[in-house]
């Protein structure tokens, strides 16, 4: 030893030692987190700080880093929970949660085991949650199941520092029997269903049908009334007709005397046989036998009165 001290010298000595001392110190004071982790920081036992992603430093002796904490998302492994539903039926859970840290210290300092502790709340809110609902309601409902699920959870597991990502109820499994009697009345829903379709199918026919028939009424009763007001004007013409030529007749009685009422009476009998005639059951006309007298007559008379109202 004297000859070391001799070969070095004491000051050779102190120099190696500070240049030891002063390694140790940057090793201990500066400290480089990764972008995944978050360090906690205790001084003389006591929470102090926490160490961010990046190049931090920390005073060596008195700073120690206590805990190395992962932020990166978490999954609690799958896990059976056993729930009795709404209706009485106990069913188990297939149920997975998905977390991350985001205060360290509070995952540290306020809970020992934090997945365990989540565990245990999945446990007691899926129970809560599912007991809400029928088995049918917790098979087409799945998705507003796991929404509550996190809700609660994460509510509950906000004060450890923990944020609950997502939930997963991966499946809902049934015991044989009740799976057995859920098929029958799902069959027996079906039958149900397909006989009210039927019925509506009928019941939608039979309207459509009636109204086909009504409508059909309505068009009728339109005809009709078309009809009526068409012989209601006919004979308010054929009136009108009429009542013209009687006026007519009249003037020309007034006027040319007995001629015009023979000639008036001799044209009827002319119009009279015409419509003999044009009958569908008329099959045999028997005429006059002076009836050439009459046509002649008519034309002479026709002749005379066309002469005096020339005159």
């Amino acid at each position: 030893m004297e000859n070391i001290f001799n070969i070095l010298g004491l000051s050779s000595i102190i120099t190696i030692l500070i240049v030891i001392l002063t390694l140790v110190i940057i090793k201990k004071g500066i400290k480089i987190v990764s972008q995944s982790d978050v360090y906690v920081v205790e001084r003389f036992g006591k929470y102090f700080r926490t160490l961010n992603a990046g190049l931090s430093i920390i005073v060596p002796f008195l700073d120690n880093v206590k805990h190395k904490i992962s932020i990166l998302e978490r999954q609690i492994a799958q896990n059976q929970i056993s729930v009795i539903t709404k209706d009485n039926v106990e069913i188990a859970l297939d149920t997975t949660v998905f977390f991350r840290i985001v205060e360290a210290s509070a995952s540290v300092y306020r809970i020992k085991n934090v997945e365990s502790a989540i565990e245990t709340a999945a446990m007691s809110i899926v129970r809560s949650a599912g007991g809400k609902l029928d088995l049918d309601e917790m098979q087409s409902a799945r998705e507003k199941l796991n929404m509550e699920i996190q809700t609660n959870l994460s509510d509950a597991a906000k004060i450890w520092g923990v944020e609950v990502t997502r939930t997963e109820i991966t499946d809902v499994k049934i015991d044989p029997t009740t799976k057995e009697s859920q098929r029958v009345q799902l069959s027996a829903e079906r039958e149900r269903r397909a006989l009210v379709a039927k019925s509506e199918g009928e019941k939608t026919q039979i309207q459509l049908r009636a109204e086909a028939e009504l409508y059909s009424a309505e068009k009728r009763a339109e005809a009709i009334r078309i009809t009526a007001e068409a012989e209601a004007f006919a004979v308010t013409t054929k009136a009108k007709a009429d009542a013209a030529q009687t006026n007519l007749l009249a003037k020309a009685i007034a006027d040319k005397g007995q001629p015009a009422v023979n000639f008036e009476i001799m044209k009827r009998q002319v119009d009279g046989l015409a419509k003999i005639a044009s009958s569908d059951n008329s099959k045999t006309i028997i005429m006059p036998t002076d009836i050439s007298k009459v046509i002649g007559s008519l034309e002479t008379l026709f002749v005379s009165l066309t002469n005096k109202k020339t005159k």
